[in-house]
C-alpha cells in the first residue's frame, strides 16, 4: 500500500470516530454482549501528530455539540511525568539513566510504574468511572515502561460501564497487539477495534 493510500485510509477511519463514540448505544455498551466496552484504535505510528490533533478535535467537538457527554482524556506520557514529578522521582531518573544506563532506569522504575499502581492512581485521582467516555493515548511514548495489554487488563475492574478507547500506535488484529507494527506484546488481548 502506498503512503497516500495509507493516509487516505487513516483519514477515512478517523472521520468515523466522532459519530461512533457519541452514539448512545456505544456509550451504553449496547451490542457487546457481556463484553467490557474497551476499544482500540490502531494507527501507523508515523501518524502520531495527526492522532493527537484528532483527539483534540474530538474533545472540542464533543464539548460544543454533545454537552451531555463527559469525556476524560488521559495522555499516559504526561500522566506518568506528572506522577514521577510529584514523587520526586523524575530528576533522579534522569540522573540514574545518565550514570548507569537505560536498563538500570527501567529496573528502577518497574515497581512504581507497575500497571496495578498506575491504575490505582488513575482511579483515585481521575475517577474514570464518573465519565461517559475515556480516551487514552501516549502508549508509544511510555513503552517499554508500561505495556498496553497490562494496563487494559488492570483497568477493567475500575471502569465500571464507562467505554474506553485506547489509541494504539501499531497494529491490532482483534487478538494481538503489535506496538509500532513490530513489537509483539506476547499476550493475547481480546477487545474491539473501534473502526476497522
Amino acid at each position: 500500500m502506498y503512503a497516500s493510500d495509507k493516509m487516505s485510509n487513516l483519514t477515512e477511519r478517523l472521520n468515523k470516530i466522532l459519530d461512533k463514540i457519541t452514539d448512545k448505544d456505544f456509550l451504553r455498551g449496547k451490542g457487546l454482549g457481556n463484553e467490557i466496552s474497551f476499544h482500540i484504535f490502531d494507527y501507523p505510528p508515523e501518524n502520531e501528530l495527526q492522532i493527537r490533533e484528532h483527539i483534540q478535535f474530538l474533545k472540542d467537538r464533543i464539548k460544543k455539540q454533545h454537552t451531555d457527554i463527559k469525556v476524560l482524556h488521559i495522555n499516559l506520557f504526561q500522566f506518568i511525568i506528572r506522577y514521577l514529578k510529584e514523587k520526586n522521582i523524575l530528576e533522579k531518573s534522569f540522573s540514574l539513566e545518565q550514570k548507569k544506563g537505560t536498563s538500570e532506569l527501567l529496573k528502577a522504575l518497574k515497581a512504581p510504574l507497575k500497571a496495578e499502581n498506575l491504575v490505582t492512581l488513575i482511579r483515585d485521582t481521575m475517577h474514570p468511572q464518573d465519565y461517559d467516555l475515556v480516551l487514552i493515548d501516549g502508549v508509544g511514548s511510555i513503552w517499554p515502561l508500561v505495556r498496553a495489554h497490562s494496563l487494559l487488563n488492570n483497568l477493567q475492574p475500575v471502569m465500571g460501564d464507562t467505554p474506553l478507547v485506547l489509541y494504539y500506535p501499531g497494529n491490532y488484529d482483534g487478538q494481538v497487539l503489535r506496538l509500532f507494527g513490530r513489537v509483539d506484546s506476547g499476550n493475547y488481548y481480546r477487545t474491539f477495534r473501534l473502526v476497522t
